[in-house]
């Protein structure tokens, strides 16, 4: 049961980065529509639906099962967002949003892997902080700050969302082995990103940073003293 409400719940992610894309393909301005892509970050982590790039940022060592919850919600993603895509296609704002899908699907696909896999790993370190700004910031304004700065940031800066490009492929009818296959290393580049930081952290902490207290003891006369850092006992 867990894993079919896993499933579900990446349906419900999929279908909402789907209408952050369309949004996003409907408008001219490109500043505008970036920040409107928002609304699907800004649902999927009010209402804790699984997104790809929102969840595997919590992958732990020591728990290898969680692979399998991982591929459970790229696939519901994955239908979600072709599945939205496919439709849109027989609406009337179809022609429209093809046409600016087809180009930008095209720039895509004309990219070299080593380019498309960079570009990944830096959209998978904005959607861990984004995503991250939302779980641990307690002021409101912090926390959809992150959402709302992080979005526009990787599509302004042409970084690579698996996620959101399964919907523009859709729509663009982009479909080749080629196109997969630059789909999976955007997976792995995504994967890269939203791992970078937890793990740099990890390494911190079991090398005792950013500080460790150590206490000395110091022939004085006095009290207690704190340095940043090294806690300082004075006799």
């Amino acid at each position: 049961m867990e894993k079919f409400k896993l499933f579900r719940y990446s349906l419900l992610a999929g279908l909402m980065i789907a209408i952050g894309g369309t949004v996003n393909l409907s408008v001219e301005n490109k500043v505008v529509g970036a920040f409107l892509f928002s609304i699907g970050l800004f649902t999927v982590v009010n209402q804790q639906f699984a997104l790809f790039t929102g969840r595997v940022g919590d992958f732990k060592l020591k728990q290898p099962a969680f692979l399998i919850d991982l591929l459970i919600i790229w696939m519901g993603n994955f239908a979600a967002t072709v599945g939205v895509g496919y439709l849109l296609r027989v609406t009337r704002v179809a022609s429209t949003l093809s046409a600016k899908a087809e180009t930008l699907s095209q720039a895509k696909l004309n990219d070299n892997p080593l380019s498309i896999f960079v570009l990944a790993i830096f959209c998978g370190i904005i959607m861990y902080v984004a995503v991250a700004c939302f779980r641990s910031t307690e002021n409101p304004i912090g926390k959809y700050a992150g959402v709302f700065i992080g979005v526009p940031v990787f599509i302004l800066c042409g970084f690579e969302h698996c996620v959101a490009n399964m919907f523009y492929f859709s729509i663009a009818n982009a479909w080749t082995w080629k196109t997969f296959l630059w789909l999976l290393i955007m997976t792995a580049g995504n994967a890269v990103g939203g791992l970078l930081i937890p793990v740099i952290s990890l390494t911190k902490k079991k090398k005792g940073y950013p500080y460790k207290t150590k206490r000395i003891t110091i022939p004085s006369n006095g009290s207690n003293l704190l340095t940043k850092g090294i806690g300082l006992k004075i006799l």
